[in-house]
């Protein structure tokens, strides 16, 4: 009896069961799915089945760490003896015999740099290795700006300029920069050298094309590195090389999908000296449809009549450069750097160029001193006439009259670098390594006579697939409007006469 009761109720829950599930939308379908699917491939339905019931237990299964404790237990006497034999590496390279040297004889200036700076010996030099071109480090009317302008706004802004950073002066030094400029916008930075390295990788990415030329300065070669973007270079300043390079790089993505594609190099060359062809590189980048990015880092402030740069030495319109780079430290004696173009390029820099959004904005003293001397490059144009007096009255002194050494930079430019000949090359057999030694005893020499010049420093390679492009060695002679024509005059000769005891010397 009991037994014929437990029978019918589990046949009225069925029917129960069955009755509900076809009252469900769609049960219909399942089961002719399931009929069918049974009728003719009965064992893909015995798959499924398992499969649903699979799914349902992995899901109710409890979480465990797949993750094994494989730690080795050590005692305190191991611990103490492997720490004993463990040698931590170096942070940096020990010095070599030639950096100890060359530390050793390095000049320590003391006070203020200037035209006239003394040594940490006694000495006063004429100071030819400072970027004090229009001796603005004397100019009184900038210092009583600067200080005027610490007593009211502090040292610094102690934020980045997206969080409470940006100031007044701020605003104020991009609008004289782009108005000087002549572009839409600007954006200014904190420091000169991340400026180039923060800007690159806020427009290139993997994937992008970059075409550059070989002579870059190293803040560009680390923006580059960072972007992580497909790098093509050409010869320095071949413009023949460069097309050659548009033409093959055009050519390989016709059939790939559309990337952004960048030409960059400098409007005065930090390694050799030379200046751009500004208009033949506007028609290349319309004619292939790349932008350009120019570096004016060492031009602004110099070139054109009132120092805009390479854009009013070659007569280009600013718009014609995508993104123009400059630096507010050097020629104009503040810090810190810019970008100027459109305002789509300078609003996309507030929220992706990592410098800018990370690092604490330019102190305001140093915007204040960046206006100024933008203001007195345009309202004195003598400020420009005087330096480059000076430069010709220099290279009077050593190109034409030099034996041994020529210079390879431009004739508005206040960096003179002076290389030797390749005859005497040639003729004493003197690899880099020589030339580099033999500018530093001239060097020393020019010291031990009263005026303080330097010598080009050789970047190191970071950037895969530059072909191991290095500059050549070079004296550095950076010449300043704070000096008179019959001074400059003076310290040539020195210098020449100190290239030919060195060289004549050297067998």
């Amino acid at each position: 009896m009991e037994f014929q009761d437990a029978q019918g109720a589990i046949v009225r829950l069925f029917n129960d069961a069955n009755a509900q599930f076809h009252k469900m939308p769609g049960s219909a379908i399942i089961l002719r799915y399931i009929k069918s699917s049974y009728q003719n491939d009965p064992v893909r339905s015995a798959i499924e089945l398992f499969l649903f019931l699979f799914a349902v237990r992995y899901l109710l299964a409890p979480t465990y760490s797949t993750q094994k404790n494989r730690q080795v237990k050590l005692t305190e006497e191991e611990i103490d003896e492997l720490v004993d034999d463990w040698t931590p590496e170096p942070l940096v390279a020990e010095p070599t015999a030639w950096e100890k040297l060359e530390n050793e004889k390095r000049p320590v200036l003391v006070g203020p740099t200037g035209p006239k700076s003394k040594l940490s010996n006694g000495r006063t030099v004429t100071n030819l290795a400072s970027y004090n071109f229009h001796n603005f480090v004397a100019n009184e009317t900038l210092k009583e700006k600067a200080i005027q302008t610490l007593r009211t706004y502090g040292v610094g802004p102690c934020g980045p300029p997206g969080f409470y950073g940006t100031q007044d002066v701020h605003m104020k030094t991009e609008a004289d920069v782009s108005a000087h400029l002549g572009t839409a916008a600007c954006i200014i930075y904190a420091q000169s050298f991340s400026t180039v390295s923060s800007v690159i990788p806020s427009f290139c990415k993997r994937g992008d094309i970059i075409v550059a030329d070989k002579a870059v300065n190293f803040s560009l070669r680390k923006g580059i590195q960072i972007s992580r973007s497909t790098v093509r270079w050409f010869e320095h300043n071949d413009m023949e090389d460069l097309e050659r390079v548009l033409q093959k790089v055009t050519k390989e993505q016709a059939k790939k999908p559309l990337t952004r594609r960048f030409i960059i190099t400098e409007g005065l060359f930090e390694n050799v000296g030379d200046i751009s062809d500004l208009p033949k590189l506007v028609e290349l980048k319309l004619k292939y449809k790349f932008r350009l990015i120019l570096d004016e880092t060492w031009s602004y402030g110099v070139l054109g009549r009132t120092g805009r740069g390479l854009t009013e030495a070659q007569n280009v319109d600013a718009t014609e450069v995508d993104m123009i780079i400059g630096s507010l430290s050097g020629p104009l004696c503040a810090a810190g750097g810019f970008c100027a173009g459109t305002e789509e390029v300078v609003e996309h820099q507030r929220i992706s160029s990592a410098s800018y959004t990370y690092s604490a904005a330019l102190p305001a003293l140093l915007a204040t001193t960046a206006s100024e001397t933008i203001s007195m490059l345009q309202e004195q144009p003598e400020i420009l006439t005087g330096l480059r007096e000076n430069i010709k009255a220099m290279r009077a002194q050593l190109d034409p009259r030099s034996d041994w050494v020529k210079c390879t930079s431009s004739v508005d430019n206040p960096i003179m670098l002076l290389v030797l000949k390749p005859e005497v090359v040639a003729a004493k057999n003197l690899s880099p390594q020589d030339q580099t030694q033999l500018f530093q005893d001239v060097v020393d020499e020019c010291v031990a006579n009263g005026v303080l010049v330097t010598r080009l420093r050789a970047p190191p390679q970071s950037v895969r697939g530059e072909q191991d492009w290095q500059p050549t060695p070079a004296l550095k002679v950076c010449v300043t409007s704070g000096l008179t024509k019959k001074e400059t005059e003076k310290a040539g000769i020195t210098i020449r006469h100190a290239i030919t005891k060195i060289v004549t010397r050297k067998k």
